[in-house]
């Protein structure tokens, strides 16, 4: 069988995507289930510096972003029918993005507690 793959874009305005790499397990609320089509899961931010930072729940990783050896396409697979037979169609892979760099995290996150508020301990006049 042969799959055919279209892009619309040329390489320079074709949509740059990244691989997100962590080292461990994210797991879900038993709450959420399967449901995990658009699920936040926290907040992906880059510094100055270059160097990025990834927000999970109480917990913040650091990571860099990192060319990869060979270029990696994203691909959407589209069934496109004949015009004369229903039943005949081929498939066809449409590039929706390209990813050249990866963010790695590989180091263990650092644990977000927040301090307790001390209260100042206001004197007591005590009458006599």
């Amino acid at each position: 069988m042969q799959i055919r793959v279209k892009c619309g874009c040329d390489a320079e305005t074709c949509p740059e995507w990244a691989i997100v790499e962590l080292q461990g397990v994210v797991e879900s609320q038993p709450s959420v289930g399967d449901r995990i089509q658009n699920l936040e899961i926290g907040r992906l931010c880059c510094t100055p510096q270059g160097s990025y930072t990834f927000t999970v729940g109480y917990h913040e990783l650091s990571g860099t972003k990192m060319p990869l050896k060979k270029p990696v396409l994203v691909l959407k697979k589209r069934k496109v029918s004949d015009g004369d037979s229903v039943d005949c169609s081929r498939a066809e892979l449409e590039v929706v993005g390209i990813i050249r760099h990866r963010i790695l995290f590989k180091n263990r996150p650092k644990a977000l507690i927040s301090k307790p508020q001390i209260k100042e301990k206001k004197p007591v006049l005590q009458s006599t």
